[in-house]
């Protein structure tokens, strides 16, 4: 089967759906793997070593569309190549089917197999492809950093001949897998480290990593059978609000990760909140993208609001493409290796399987 690649729009990313090491796995396991040139030229993935791999390069992305029947993509590919996609072929990818419904409903009218792997169902066997949890990791950990970078004081404690120097406390809103890898990097780098989360099963996970789980009296376990976060009723949000009101009066950084799949992000940290914050203090908002935890974020700027500042990035893994490709990649090997009929060199698409079943648009 010829299986394809072409490049994503590099002006909003930067991440590859092949590195070196998966298309090596491609052509192992009988695929005709076809790229465009300098597919990964900027992430230091030359031309010749996927030439020495057996990967074909090709100038024209219309003819490496026009005659491949699978093709791996980070996101969507642009307006002007949806056209260019064909009956009968597949397209594979994080393909936003929230907000791209009227796109891939196109494709769909075409007879095109579109497979959207942020829909994969939380079970042992999709982990191996789960795309949202290898990005994920990697976001809470860029996050703390891009914080600490913009934090204008010392993190950890330090003693010192002319005085101590207090270590930073960190807030991380939402205990998820960002929230979690957060947690552990602002740890290891010498915060103190509190973190809240509606899912009551979280609790045991942060402080596993040392850090100190904020909970309203009587609260509920507000989680999905998927393992995501549910909508919280009016007065479990009051009750919340009351918590993190007093709780920001001893914190210097936040980290926000909380989501609700295909709604907007809660609005968690409000106006009124702000005053308790200290002067210097830093928000990073890792929900922006979907709206923001804060009523100030905007996307890829920093503002300030009481002398407090807020960081909200469009895509923060355009700051770590290489280890986040890598898994990316990983991550979608391991779905199409699941969906792949080696012996009859055919795709299987068995609606019985719930990883296909859940991930298919249809």
């Amino acid at each position: 089967m010829n299986l394809a690649s072409i490049k994503e729009n590099k002006e909003i990313e930067k991440r590859i759906t092949v590195t070196p090491e998966i298309a090596k796995k491609y052509i192992s396991l009988g695929f005709n793997l076809t790229l465009p040139n300098n597919y990964a030229a900027h992430l230091g993935f030359n031309d010749e070593e996927y030439k020495n791999l057996g990967v074909s390069l090709l100038d024209s992305e219309e003819e490496i569309i026009k005659n491949s029947e699978i093709i791996v993509q980070l996101g969507l590919p642009d307006n002007e190549k949806l056209p260019l996609f064909r009956e009968n072929q597949t397209l594979i990818g994080s393909l936003n089917a929230f907000s791209n419904k009227e796109k891939l409903e196109n494709l769909k009218s075409k007879k095109i197999n579109c497979f959207s792997l942020e829909l994969l169902p939380r079970i042992t066997r999709a982990q191996s492809m789960d795309i949202l949890s290898s990005q994920a990791n990697l976001a809470g950990y860029k996050a703390v950093l891009e914080a600490f970078q913009v934090y204008e004081r010392a993190i950890p404690m330090m003693m010192t001949a002319a005085g101590t120097i207090p270590a930073a406390k960190v807030l991380v809103v939402g205990a998820g897998v960002a929230g979690l890898q957060a947690i552990a990097t602002a740890k290891r780098m010498g915060a103190v480290v509190f973190a809240t989360d509606v899912r009551m099963a979280s609790k045991e996970q942060v402080e596993s990593l040392g850090g100190k789980f904020l909970t309203v009296e009587g609260a509920e376990n507000l989680e999905t059978e998927g393992g995501y976060a549910k909508e919280a009723s009016e007065e479990f949000k009051k009750k919340q609000e009351e918590l993190l009101t007093e709780t920001l009066k001893k914190i210097d950084i936040v980290i926000c990760t909380a989501l609700i799949p295909g709604r907007e992000a809660p609005k968690i940290i409000k106006e009124e909140m702000f005053k308790n914050l200290q002067q210097g203090s830093v928000i990073y908002d890792l929900a922006a993208v979907q709206g923001g935890n804060t009523e100030f974020t905007e996307l890829d700027k920093i503002v300030e609001k009481d002398g407090v500042k807020i960081l909200g990035e469009a895509n923060i893994l355009n700051k770590l493409p290489v280890s986040a490709s890598n898994l990316y990649s990983k991550n979608v090997f391991n779905f199409i290796s699941n969906l792949y009929d080696k012996e009859n060199m055919k795709l299987n698409i068995n609606l019985e399987d719930e990883i296909i079943e859940k991930t298919l648009i249809k």
